[in-house]
């Protein structure tokens, strides 16, 4: 059964006859668009009132791969963190290896040259550890006997005393610090010249300077170094520094705090001094020596002059003794005269040997 509109409508061209309309305008408007640009401002017009559509087909798409941008250039921002980061350590660590090599060979440099100042022979050493007694002062060194560490040798660093070796192994030694309470140091004060004893303390911070009177010119800030007097330091290290000055009107001495100089417990590296000191001789023992020689000497003297008294003796007794050979037999009254000088001789030797075999006693006082 054919279909076919209802008589009431108004009946247009047919399909094909639109068709075909629609072909050849469509034919003609592109003929005529590339050869006289007549669509152009068709195109634009249509272009800008489609565009907003077109973007906002778009968002979706822009959405999606903004997410998976931000999730990649998140993930290689953070590698990129990471690697920023450990590369700042290394460069940070590097700084503070240049730091502390350059602290090392500063505080080197300043050992050498304080080794060349002081004159004496001196053994580097490294400070290794504290020791576990909380009550003393001490360190343990990397340098002993093998080294040529000797018991009682002092140490220091370059800015003044350390202590002093008090206990020497193979290969280490124990120092025991200068702030310690059994420590001593003679000491003198730069600016006058007052010489004094200086004492560790029970904190193990502070130094204690005593015996000093309290009409002793001392104030603070007063620079304290070695006096030598003890044989032990050279004179001149630097040790303390007057921190606090404590007069009493009931005591005969002042109490005066001293802060050692030298970083007691910040060292790492020390000298230790092999310090040979010019101590002069002692005055009793020159005095007894003196007189040992003097005796040997007198005894020497008195020998000698025995053997000069014994020979010359001698000499006068052989020309009387021999009798020549030309002399006439027939002379009697001649024979008794070499026996009387030989008897002569003979007292006289004997007369001179006397001293020498008894010396005289020294005379004590009347």
């Amino acid at each position: 059964m054919e279909y076919s509109p209802p008589p009431l409508f108004k009946q247009g061209p047919s399909a094909l006859a639109r068709l075909i309309f629609f072909v050849v305008l469509s034919i003609a408007l592109l003929i005529s668009d590339a050869r006289f640009k007549t669509l152009e401002v068709v195109r634009g017009v249509l272009g800008a009132g489609l565009y907003p559509l077109q973007r906002a087909a778009l968002v979706p798409r822009d959405l999606f791969m903004g997410a998976a941008d931000l999730a990649v250039t998140s993930a290689a921002l953070r590698q990129d963190n990471a690697k920023l980061h450990a590369r700042n350590l290394q460069l940070s660590q590097q700084a503070n290896d240049a730091a502390s090599l350059a602290a090392e060979n500063t505080h080197l440099r300043a050992l050498l040259q304080l080794s060349q100042r002081i004159g004496a022979q001196t053994t580097p050493a490294e400070i290794q550890y504290d020791t576990r007694d909380p009550f003393t002062q001490k360190v343990v060194i990397g340098g002993g006997t093998q080294q040529g560490v000797q018991n009682g040798s002092p140490v220091v660093s370059e800015d003044g005393v350390i202590g002093q070796v008090t206990r020497v192994f193979p290969m280490q030694s124990e120092v025991t610090l200068v702030t310690d309470k059994d420590q001593a140091v003679p000491v003198e004060i730069v600016r006058t010249g007052l010489r004094s004893v200086i004492y560790g303390t029970a904190k193990g911070d502070l130094l204690d300077l005593r015996f000093v009177p309290i009409s002793a010119d001392v104030q603070v800030g007063d620079e304290l170094v070695t006096s030598g007097l003890d044989g032990v330091y050279p004179q001149g290290l630097p040790v303390a520094k007057v921190l606090r000055i404590d007069k009493q009107a009931d005591t005969a001495f002042a109490r005066v705090i001293c802060v050692p100089l030298a970083a007691v417990r910040g060292a790492r590296e020390v000298l230790v001094l092999h310090y040979v000191p010019q101590v002069p001789p002692n005055p009793v023992e020159a005095a007894e020596a003196a007189s040992a020689v003097a005796a040997a000497e007198a005894k020497d003297a008195k020998k000698k002059k025995s053997k000069a008294a014994d020979k010359k003796a001698d000499d006068k007794s052989k020309p009387a003794a021999n009798v020549p050979t030309g002399a006439p037999t027939g002379a009697p009254a001649n024979a008794p005269a070499p026996q009387a000088k030989t008897q002569a001789a003979g007292h006289a030797s004997a007369a001179a040997k006397a001293p020498a075999a008894a010396p005289a006693k020294p005379q004590g006082g009347h």
